[in-house]
């Protein structure tokens, strides 16, 4: 547990998730075993590159993977409830209520043939049941002005919105019956960077507004500084670091964490690209000891054989790296710097 949030019990709990898709030649380990906690009112953001397990991970806690993957191992408990195992109806029962989505492709997620409204007053009705017409409107044309839509969208339908009215409508969604979670697939990263200003700016309103909990998951680094309260950074199914999200940018531990904030662009200083060595592992078959070692600049013996802990080396920061050693006081150092002072 993060020590910033002392003795806190967190809303949502994953231990140990895994989620595996199936292939003739051997499973891939999309998802391999991780563990984060999501508190009240914060936003975790789950960082890192294409293919990591980010949205992987997503469906997992939402119960949405479907074949040839599937649930391999692990728990979810949202409110110490698991969710892992749940019925189809208790699921329904879940969703929207307790754990919503807002997902990356608003297109591909609104029907195309009904209102913007109708679709939202379907998600009210299928949980609570009918209401009177004047009532259920109100309380639409409240949510769409909460995500800073206008009164006209009620009767618009989907193609007749921009793309980021369509991200906002899927927001106004999710929020419709007040969930303790909300999970954020890359809800921006469709959007060109003034809109998704705008929907990310949504995003913080409704969670200030609501105080409710989210997974933001995207690969902008940027964009999470602005966001998130603490970042998880994944790597090929695995997470590698957990950190407040003023920590991660100031004091990356990790060697994958440091490179995704060197790729930031800086206003300040001109600087070089910087390229990653090596290519990434057959998911199929993950190599012993640390998943990172094929790309790490300061791969050791021990990283060949040896799984990395995670461990807290500092007050809120846990990484899964044999660059830090504890000492007897319960202190990290961080080999390098050992190294380079001998």
């Amino acid at each position: 547990m993060s020590q910033q949030n002392g003795q806190k019990k967190p809303v949502l709990e994953v231990r140990g998730l895994k989620v595996y898709y199936e292939t003739p030649k051997g499973d891939v380990l999309a998802v391999d075993g991780i563990d984060f906690d999501l508190y009240q009112g914060e936003t975790l953001g789950l960082v890192g590159e294409s293919g990591c397990g980010k949205s992987t991970a997503a469906m997992g806690i939402l119960q949405l993977t479907v074949p040839p993957g599937r649930i391999a191992g692990g728990t979810v408990l949202l409110n110490g409830e698991s969710l892992l195992g749940l019925s189809d109806e208790k699921l329904r029962q879940f969703r929207w209520v307790k754990l919503a989505l807002i997902p990356q492709g608003a297109m591909n997620s609104l029907n195309p043939t009904m209102r913007v409204s109708d679709q939202i007053k379907d998600v009210i009705i299928a949980h609570e049941g009918r209401q009177a017409n004047k009532d259920i409107k109100a309380r639409v044309l409240e949510l769409l002005s909460t995500v800073g839509l206008p009164a006209r969208v009620y009767d618009m339908y989907p193609h007749e919105l921009s793309g980021g009215m369509k991200q906002r409508a899927c927001i106004a969604m999710a929020i419709a019956l007040n969930p303790t979670v909300i999970v954020a697939d890359e809800s921006t990263s469709a959007l060109d960077v003034v809109v998704q200003r705008v929907v990310a700016q949504t995003m913080l309103k409704v969670k200030e507004k609501l105080g409710v909990s989210m997974i933001m998951i995207g690969h902008d680094m940027g964009l999470m500084a602005q966001m998130v309260d603490r970042i998880a950074v994944m790597y090929a199914g695995k997470i590698v670091e957990i950190s407040p999200v003023r920590a991660m940018f100031s004091e990356p531990k990790h060697p994958y964490s440091q490179l995704l904030i060197e790729s930031v662009p800086s206003l300040k200083e001109r600087k070089p690209l910087k390229i990653t060595e090596g290519i990434t592992h057959d998911p199929r078959n993950p190599p012993p000891g640390c998943i990172f070692q094929l790309r790490c600049p300061f791969v050791m013996d021990v990283c060949r054989q040896i799984a990395p802990p995670m461990q807290e080396v500092k007050p809120g920061q846990q990484v899964a790296c044999h660059l830090y050693e504890k000492q007897q006081d319960g202190s990290f150092i961080d080999v390098r710097d050992v190294v380079g002072n001998t």
